[in-house]
């Protein structure tokens, strides 16, 4: 049986790196995902392999001792992985964004220092942007760094990191208004500083606090926090790319590709959902006969492998503009308002399959129906997707005259 949601025109090096993954999952991930989830327990032995195979330096250059891969080939190992269990997604994602933004905006000694580590796995990643009064607002960031000597003082509370626990380096964005006049645009007097501490929870650092995980719906395993800043001071070298007033554009940047990897997660999340439907669907008799027989579950299957297709038509598209060296930000918002959409959609309708059977926590479509609300609203919820949509339009569309 032909698989949804094939690529075309991969090289044999992509194909081969994917049909690893791909392996990884159905023997490593999918048996134990569900055990682990409802423990909340981290996984550990998964992590570990995924070192193994290479993964947390897909993208990272192979000067720095990583793989040198595509976005697009990073993206379809996301969606391998997501189809697994979107938990272990994430603990790739955020780690492959601090390195993208190093790679991007750091400065030669950055890179140098830090991009061997990551590519190893042994340095992992977390980003901060997010405040407990912020919402999507950006601009409205209260944390701040001032300048002391040679080093800054940091102050302030961020939440929703991913993997705040586990990484020991943290990119950390806040408002700087050293060398920015009063009255500068608020996205101008922002940075973005590198912040190495313990793994961990409590003090993992003087000045530096990650309270706990937060306890969540779904998305468990992976541990989700907050970040406290109490007189944190970090070195001048440590601000990304060396100069002030640069951390708006690098973390848009990050989570510009970060959105790509998102439609990724709901891509894979929805073939789950559909792989499970579709199984259970005929194994199930009612009136006689496989519930797959019917014409209803039939339509359903069928809407459910278009949006399937769709979506990761769309998450294709979009990282591949990205690798060309265009602007993507309209493809990746599309990509990553679809495939979220469709992929609670897909999960509803396999929960639907399922009849009874779907709230029960001995099936895994329980836990792919509390993991898809996520994903639309990380990385920006659907209305600021469309906002971005909506703007890009009007620039391509724009009267003249």
């Amino acid at each position: 049986m032909a698989r949804l949601a094939q690529t075309a025109g991969l090289t044999d090096v992509q194909q081969e790196i994917l049909s690893t993954v791909r392996d990884f999952v159905d023997k490593e991930i999918i048996p134990v995902a569900t055990e682990l989830e409802h423990r909340d327990e981290y996984p550990q032995a998964i992590v570990d392999g995924l070192k193994e195979l290479g993964l947390f330096g897909l993208m990272i250059p192979e000067e720095y001792g990583g793989l040198g891969e595509s976005l697009l080939t990073y993206a379809l190992c996301v969606e391998e992985i997501a189809r697994g269990w979107m938990s272990v997604s994430g603990i790739i994602n955020t780690h492959f964004i601090v390195a993208y933004m190093l790679k991007q905006h750091g400065t030669q000694e950055q890179k140098d220092y830090f991009l061997p580590r990551m590519a190893l796995g042994e340095t992992r990643g977390a980003f901060s942007m997010s405040e407990p009064a912020l919402g999507s607002d950006v601009s409205a960031i209260t944390s701040k760094a001032v300048k002391d000597g040679e080093e800054y003082v940091l102050n302030g509370q961020k939440m929703w990191l991913t993997n705040g626990g586990s990484s020991n380096l943290v990119a950390v964005l806040v408002r700087s208004d050293e060398g920015h006049p009063e009255g500068t645009a608020p996205h101008k007097s922002m940075t973005t500083f590198l912040v190495e501490k313990e793994p961990g929870f409590g003090e993992v650092r003087p000045g530096l606090t990650i309270p706990g995980k937060i306890d969540k719906m779904g998305y468990k395993g992976v541990d989700t926090t907050e970040l406290i800043m109490d007189g944190l001071r970090i070195p001048a070298n440590r601000v990304l790319g060396g100069t002030t007033g640069r951390g708006f554009y690098q973390m848009m940047d990050g989570v510009e590709v970060g959105r790509v990897n998102v439609a990724a997660r709901g891509c894979g999340v929805a073939q789950r959902a559909f792989e499970l439907g579709v199984s259970y669907a005929q194994q199930r008799h009612t009136f006689g006969k496989a519930i797959a027989q019917h014409q209803a579950i039939q339509f359903k299957l069928a809407e459910m492998a278009t949006k399937v297709e769709a979506a990761h038509a769309m998450m294709v598209n979009a990282a591949r503009k990205k690798d060309s060296g265009e602007r993507n930000d309209l493809e990746a918002g599309m990509a990553k308002y679809l495939a979220s959409e469709y992929c609670k959609e897909v999960v509803e309708d396999a929960f639907r399959i399922h009849g009874g059977y779907g709230f029960s926590k001995e099936y895994e479509i329980e836990r792919l129906y509390r993991e898809a609300p996520m994903l639309l609203i990380g990385e920006g919820t659907a209305e600021i997707q469309k906002m971005i949509i909506g703007r890009r339009l009007l620039e391509e569309y724009r009267l003249q005259g």
